[in-house]
């Protein structure tokens, strides 16, 4: 049986019954439901959606949930566990932490299988199901998931550290894969990264299943709505003469934040004054970053203006229209990352890392600079070449960034999933 939907889609096979399973709640979390939910009431798919989310997640995203709500919504139901299992979770501030919330996870899933009878099953974040599967763990249903971190194949990229850690780790990764992939319940791996992608389908498994498939990271391009820049400069406090670097996101140590700000102290006082550093997004660590940031202050002429809040998804391009330039100093990063894309989509630079996924995507597509994100006179070469040009522009090429943003579109992201799962 194949029903044609229109617009590129056609499902074959399709289950009667999808469930989405996605205990996260920030970052990508929720843009990525919203993009399957938008493309699955526009395609009229006449079957029925349940996503098992947090309780955490219905408080924070009501918007996302509220798409599904009405009377001509009735295919789509949010289902979030119970409050006494979302306690019941371990954080992930550890390893041993992790693994533990891991299996946690897995039983959950488990559970809303069982009860739910999804004939499929979309693990929003499959990385999380890796250990469990690797272990023999069974699913209540056919299942396919979208791989957000490989690492095994790293060390064919640039800039890669050859140590004995990476080695070990790479080779403990294949092992796993070769025997989740080795799961006759595992429909589809979507794949973040274009570079692992025929690798994971030259691993052995069972024939014609399952397969990896190349998933672009979305951006919504209607989302760029027109704003004044010199108005949202002003509301901000900016300096109309100083050029802005946009740190966007959780602000966090994984994030570069402090090898940023390291980077400030050998910037001479004249470039000081043509710089703003705009620090925008929730932070476990903003009394930290308050102490170095005043001290910076203090010695340099630099203007470092903070906004420790969530930001809903309809303010988050605003931020990166009034940028000169998008920060992504990351730590040793593994996978993708949307302040790429939508630097890009809004036709801004970046000077990011120069590891992994993430920099290979900023050199193939003329994104802007890399640098090595670890060392702080690294990050600063990098502002002075930013800052001592007429235009940051320059170091990036628009026509190649056009393309890919237009590759990663939020309908292709849906489509695909549509069509495989």
């Amino acid at each position: 049986m194949s029903i044609n939907l229109g617009d590129k889609i056609t499902v074959k096979n399709y289950p009667q019954k999808l469930m989405l399973f996605d205990l996260s709640i920030r970052g990508h979390h929720p843009t990525y439901i919203r993009h399957l939910i938008e493309y699955w009431q526009i395609h009229k798919i006449p079957k029925n959606l349940e996503i098992v989310v947090s309780p955490r997640f219905i408080e924070a995203h009501h918007d996302v949930v509220e798409l599904s709500q009405g009377d001509h919504h009735q295919d789509i139901r949010f289902v979030p566990i119970t409050q006494a299992e979302e306690e019941h979770l371990n954080s992930r501030k550890s390893r041993l932490k992790r693994l533990s919330r891991h299996f946690q996870e897995w039983e959950i899933f488990c559970k809303y299988a069982t009860n739910l009878r999804p004939d499929h099953c979309l693990i929003m974040y499959f990385d999380t199901c890796q250990i469990p599967l690797a272990l023999g763990a069974k699913s209540p249903c056919t299942f396919s998931g979208i791989y957000f971190r490989p690492t095994f194949h790293y060390h064919q990229l640039a800039n890669y550290d050859r140590t004995w850690k990476n080695y070990l780790q790479q080779l403990r990764e294949k092992i796993a894969l070769k025997r989740i992939l080795a799961n006759p319940q595992l429909q589809t791996i979507f794949c973040l990264d274009p570079f692992a992608v025929p690798q994971l389908n030259q691993f052995p498994k069972f024939p014609s299943q399952p397969k990896a498939v190349y998933l672009p990271d979305p951006v919504k391009l209607d989302n760029f709505k027109p704003i004044i820049i010199d108005d949202w400069r002003k509301s901000l406090q900016i300096d109309s003469q100083r050029r802005v670097f946009l740190l966007f996101g959780a602000l966090t140590a994984r994030k570069g934040i402090y090898q940023l700000l390291d980077s400030i102290a050998s910037l001479p006082a004249d470039l000081c004054q043509k710089l703003c550093i705009l620090l925008v997004g929730e932070s476990s660590i903003a009394n930290s970053l308050d102490s170095q940031i005043t001290e910076i202050c203090q010695t340099k002429p630099i203007q470092i203006i903070k906004y420790y809040q969530f930001v809903p998804e309809s303010e988050v391009m605003a931020y990166f229209q009034i940028s000169d330039v998008v920060l992504a100093p990351y730590q040793r990063h593994v996978g993708m990352s949307g302040i790429l894309l939508l630097a890009a989509a809004a036709n801004k630079p970046v000077l990011c890392s120069n590891y992994g996924l993430m920099g290979e995507m900023v050199r193939r597509y003329h994104l802007g600079l890399t640098v090595d994100s670890s060392q702080p006179q690294e990050i600063a070469k990098g502002l002075i070449k930013f800052l001592e040009i007429p235009n940051p522009l320059e170091l990036c090429d628009p026509i190649p960034m056009q393309n890919w943003v237009k590759q990663n579109s939020a309908s292709e992201f849906s489509r695909i999933i549509f069509e495989q799962v």
